[in-house]
């Protein structure tokens, strides 16, 4: 019963996020290899992954666009967004700052599975939802016989998978690679993993989210690297309790391995134990159907919008990570809450705020950092100073870091 249940949270997770169109899709897949076997599936269209063979630069690569006196024409070839893709949020905000410094974007959608993006319907979504930035590139559907046409000056790969037909189409357009995490720990060692890893090698001119991208990237694989500085949205994230607060976050994703959530949950197990008057709050996915052996809140998945008042509640908020960063220490910092995050370089060298509660990563330590947190004397003005240490960091900052890297490399 309970994989049942599993299963269908699973396909109403697709069909409520990935649009009816993939959720038709998978089923068909799914009744396929019911009835004829399993079949190879990738991220990655299979005929893709053959035709790279990066040992051997292929001469669309060779001779790259150099733009020195006008604004350029940018492909941005990507995986289909969803409603609630944080990735594709934070892709979205930069081809914003790529418009607004004059570019011009087009976007085009890559998936495996053969499905068509209605681009009607895809951009009416993203209208709709508040953490879309509006902005004015066209929409198409990747054509690997066309690619991206004529006419660009720069195309960017954006997850690993759109870095094979990034490296395979007939453009000879400048590649960049706006890297947002180590995409190669998403998986177990296996095909994807390396898969995955060897788009490093592909030549293309990395820009990153954070420095430890930037620095691993370049110090293992070879690649050019830029990268921008982490931000937050301070006009959804603010201190408004002034109060002491009696409870705590965890961003819980059972489904995101890298998210560590059963090491946040033994830890938090343990600070259950010896502050049971405190309430632990879980989002970022639906855990009911998980014994976790502590009384919490299940908020599973919340709007933007709803995040701030439950911040405003916290004092602590647990945050782990074994790649790169995530945006949320800096939005619990905004809301005046105390992130602990696991210590490690991968989120050091992405932000070295004093306000972040950098602990080893063993659950009795994690138990303890957060025990010292809720009994700070102090904890009210410090809530106030961690939220004002943010006053100077904004997205716009960042926005112009990307746009100085992407025209200094057109530039040759």
């Amino acid at each position: 019963m309970r994989s049942l249940l599993r299963y269908l949270k699973v396909s109403l997770h697709v069909l409520r996020h990935e649009g009816p169109r993939h959720f038709v899709r998978r089923v068909q897949m799914n009744l396929r290899a019911r009835v004829k076997g399993k079949t190879i599936y990738l991220p990655v269209i299979v005929s893709d992954a053959v035709a790279v063979d990066w040992t051997q630069p292929g001469p669309q690569l060779l001779d790259p666009v150099v733009v020195t006196d006008r604004k350029a024409h940018i492909a941005w070839i990507m995986s289909p967004p969803s409603a609630t893709s944080g990735g594709h949020q934070n892709l979205f905000r930069f081809i914003d700052f790529a418009e607004r410094a004059g570019h011009t974007c087009s976007i085009h959608f890559y998936n495996s599975i053969g499905v068509v993006v209605d681009v009607k319907d895809m951009r009416r979504m993203l209208t709709q939802s508040h953490a879309y930035p509006d902005i004015k590139a066209s929409f198409h559907n990747y054509d690997p016989k066309r690619g991206v046409g004529p006419g660009h000056d720069a195309l960017f790969a954006t997850g690993w998978e759109t870095a094979y037909p990034a490296y395979t189409d007939p453009s000879n357009a400048r590649r960049f690679y706006f890297v947002q995490d180590f995409e190669p720990s998403f998986y177990a060692a296996g095909t994807e993993a390396v898969l995955a890893e060897n788009t490093y090698k592909f030549g293309f001119h990395g820009i990153t989210a954070g420095g430890w991208l930037s620095k691993k990237l370049h110090d293992e694989y070879g690649m050019p690297t830029d990268h921008f500085d982490f931000s937050v949205e301070r006009k959804y994230y603010s201190v408004t309790n002034h109060e002491r607060r009696k409870e705590v976050f965890f961003y819980a994703r059972p489904v995101t391995p890298r998210r560590a959530f059963e090491l946040g949950v033994i830890a938090l197990a343990e600070f259950a134990k010896q502050r049971p008057d405190y309430v632990v709050n879980m989002a970022g996915w639906d855990v009911s159907d998980w014994d976790i052996p502590f009384e919490h809140n299940n908020l599973s998945g919340l709007e933007i919008s709803e995040l701030n008042a439950v911040y405003n509640r916290c004092a602590a908020g647990l945050v782990l990570s074994l790649s790169n960063m995530s945006l949320l220490p800096l939005e619990l910092m905004a809301a005046g809450v105390a992130p602990v995050v696991n210590d490690a370089p991968n989120n050091r060298l992405v932000s070295d705020n004093p306000f972040i509660e950098y602990v080893q990563p063993a659950p009795g330590a994690i138990a303890r950092r957060l025990v010292e947190i809720v009994d700070r004397e102090d904890a009210v003005e410090r809530s106030i100073a961690m939220s004002e240490s943010l006053d100077n960091t904004t997205w716009e900052d960042s926005g112009r870091q990307f746009v100085d890297a992407f025209e200094r490399a057109m530039r040759g």
